[in-house]
């Protein structure tokens, strides 16, 4: 043992002592150091320890932000099925307040010796979150697919949504409807899929004559709470008609709006975004925009099994056509006047 500690890190042009991390799988080493060490024990005919193989285990981590909206239940559903039928397990994360963090997610799967990850809704999407996890799965060259847009440093293969027609199929039925003062209720300032989203609302709306104030602007978070608070000011600012950047915002606006008085398309206008189950049940059913999640589902999972099996995969981003679901939550314009804020 001493002996071939000593000629690979002579091979490498390290310590012995870093050559003995890398072989017992400790921390303190850099990627490229532990690539080198890997590469001189297969140069010199030396068995790499059984840990340190690459065999992976046919498991794929699949990291959620929650449970609690419907959408993230259904793509579990529907990647896991699709992995499945590839012949991998996906093991399910899904992070908590004040429990385990998507790093720390990263880093369990990483012990666990998962073939790839796929993540939905997660830090990638805010700029200004930390993104060190995600560079350690690009170090390792690990197997990785990014659902709905992400900040453009990170060169990981992405499925989305298309934000842009998201928008102005939201924007252009509220105007059908004779809506002029139209409000966007949005997740974080940093939120990539939600910066996507205004931009393309507003150019839309400038090409129409129809000015986007910054105060039918509000920007939340993804909650039924967050769009409850965020509409309870639209309201008072004399909005017509909503839209939200998902389902559970709109149902908060829903609320909102009824606590203050108005009802529900009458007074003013909701449409969300998913069309994640149930809202054809809602009071009344929702009109939103629909993502194509067995589409988007099953392409991650080709993308990921692609790179599984080596094949190159460019880090670029498919884009899916949504569609807009017309229901009962949407109606022709009533004029209204601000009440006041």
């Amino acid at each position: 043992m001493t002996r071939r500690l000593a000629e690979v890190a002579r091979k490498v042009g390290v310590s012995e002592a870093t050559v003995s991390r890398v072989l017992n799988g400790k921390p303190g080493v850099s990627e490229a150091t532990r690539e080198a060490v890997l590469t001189a024990l297969d140069v010199l005919g030396y068995e790499r320890p059984t840990q340190l193989r690459g065999d992976r285990a046919r498991l794929v981590g699949l990291v959620l932000p929650e449970l609690a909206n419907p959408i993230f239940p259904a793509f579990a559903e529907v990647v896991g099925g699709a992995l499945a039928q590839q012949g991998f397990t996906s093991v399910l994360c899904t992070r908590t307040v004040g429990g385990v963090s998507e790093a720390e997610y990263v880093d369990l799967l990483l012990q666990q010796q998962v073939s790839g990850v796929v993540f939905a809704g997660g830090l990638y999407a805010q700029a200004d979150a930390s993104h060190g996890h995600y560079e350690r799965l690009l170090e390792r060259r690990l197997p990785t697919v990014l659902v709905n847009a992400a900040v453009e440093h990170l060169r990981f293969p992405q499925v989305s949504c298309d934000d842009v027609v998201a928008a102005e199929m939201a924007l252009g039925h509220l105007l059908s409807l004779g809506h002029e003062r139209i409000a966007m209720v949005l997740g974080p300032p940093d939120h990539v899929p939600s910066a996507r989203k205004l931009e393309a609302f507003s150019q839309r709306a400038a090409s129409n004559g129809v000015r986007v104030e910054a105060e039918f602007v509000e920007r939340t978070m993804f909650s039924i709470e967050g769009g409850h608070a965020a509409t309870a000011r639209l309201v008072r600012r004399g909005v017509t008609g909503i839209v939200c950047a998902s389902d559970v915002l709109a149902l908060g606006a829903i609320r909102a709006a009824r606590r203050a008085g108005l009802s529900v398309p009458e007074d003013v206008s909701v449409i969300g975004y998913d069309d994640s189950a149930l809202m054809n049940c809602t009071d009344p059913p929702l009109t939103t925009v629909r993502q194509p999640i067995d589409a988007m589902g099953r392409a991650a999972v080709d993308l990921l099994v692609a790179q599984i099996d080596k094949a190159v995969v460019p880090g670029d981003e498919l884009l899916f056509e949504p569609e807009l679901v017309v229901r009962a939550s949407t109606a022709p314009a009533r004029e209204r006047q601000p009440v006041g804020r």
